[in-house]
C-alpha cells in the first residue's frame, strides 16, 4: 500500500449509527473484505500516521525460573 495519503479536515466529523440505512452502508457492503481493510487502513494512517502504531511498541524479554520437581 504505498499510495499518499489524502489530507483529513479533522474539524469534521459525523456520528452514526450502524442500523441506519443509508447508501453509504450499502456502498461498503458492496465491497470486497479485502477492500473494506484497505479503507480502514488508509483511515488509520490518515489518523495516526503512517508509522505511529508500530513506533510506540516496545520489545522486551522477561524469563522465569524453571521450578525443579
Amino acid at each position: 500500500m504505498k499510495s499518499k495519503l489524502p489530507r483529513i479536515d479533522k474539524k469534521a466529523f459525523s456520528v452514526g449509527n450502524l442500523n441506519d440505512d443509508s447508501e453509504e452502508k450499502e456502498y461498503w457492503l458492496s465491497k470486497k473484505p479485502y477492500e473494506r481493510l484497505e479503507a480502514v487502513e488508509i483511515s488509520r494512517r490518515m489518523v495516526y500516521g503512517k508509522d505511529r502504531a508500530t513506533s510506540r511498541l516496545q520489545r522486551f524479554l522477561e524469563t522465569a525460573p524453571l521450578s525443579q520437581r
